[in-house]
């Protein structure tokens, strides 16, 4: 999802502290079994581990989470790759753009950038994949569908991947799949968004967990769709989200949140659902 400005990560910072002092009960044992929790770009500090790397992905698939999410960008032979950025300019130093280098170029400099195709190679079917789709422009929409359908065939769209957007205009150009593997994600415009995703039989909607009110969950739940939320980063959060009905816990921590659940579940309090901490 978006890179935030200073502003926002600072007043995030303080939206987070005040959630995570605030006491929640602890979520029953149902759901903390089904907590369905997203490592965001992989488990990295951008550092030894970078974001949106295989390094990162297997990271969190070796620890148990049950998705990950990363976003993808086209390079200028039409092959997908798996990078946030225009560039790779804020994670490996390089003013490198990729829609100016083919992806044999790419790979020959920066072999750390992994392919879509390696990507699904390695995880489909073994982790839920959240691919959100860049804007950006397509130059051939026809042959970048053909080239994604190919590399989706062997997944089930829906069970195995959503796509997921800022730009949900961009779904527009992506054809191979039904409009319920489209999961519009919710920034100030999240009333905007939850109509759209309404009016058009998306898959549900995602958004920051300070947006995302329980009426507008229900919204989504009554017409079967679901809700993914993000950034939880603390017990109290998670349990927060997770008693609002929360489908999906998008995280940049997400292997502490999976370590904590999965002790719980081990654990004597976790069957002690009115205990509030």
């Amino acid at each position: 999802m978006k890179i935030l400005s200073a502003f926002e990560k600072g007043f995030l910072r303080i939206v987070d502290l005040f959630f995570a002092i605030k006491p929640q009960p602890v979520p029953g044992i149902q759901l903390l079994k089904n907590c369905k929790i997203i490592s965001h770009r992989g488990e990295h500090d951008n550092r030894k581990v970078f974001e949106n790397t295989l390094q990162a992905f297997n990271r969190a698939k070796n620890q148990g989470i049950w998705g990950i999410e990363y976003d993808i960008r086209w390079t200028k032979d039409l092959q997908p790759v798996v990078i946030h950025d225009p560039d790779l300019l804020r994670v490996f130093g390089s003013t490198l753009v990729i829609r100016q280098t083919t992806l044999s170029d790419l790979k020959s400099k920066y072999p750390l950038v992994p392919s879509l195709a390696e990507v699904i190679q390695r995880y489909g079917k073994t982790m839920h994949m959240m691919i959100e789709v860049k804007k950006e422009v397509y130059p051939d929409p026809s042959h970048q569908n053909r080239v994604l359908n190919d590399l989706f065939s062997s997944l089930v769209p829906g069970d195995d991947f959503h796509f997921i957007s800022l730009t949900p205009e961009m779904f527009e150009l992506i054809e191979f799949v039904p409009k319920s593997t489209f999961l519009p994600i919710a920034r100030i415009d999240f009333y905007r968004l939850s109509k759209l995703s309404l009016q058009n039989n998306f898959g549900g909607v995602c958004g920051h967990y300070l947006v995302l009110t329980e009426a507008l969950m229900a919204r989504h739940h009554k017409r079967q769709q679901k809700v993914g939320i993000g950034y939880p980063c603390s017990k109290n959060s998670l349990f927060r989200e997770l008693n609002r009905g929360a489908d999906w816990i998008f995280s940049n921590d997400a292997v502490m949140l999976q370590k904590m659940v999965d002790g719980m579940v081990a654990g004597p309090n976790s069957l002690n659902p009115d205990k509030v901490e």
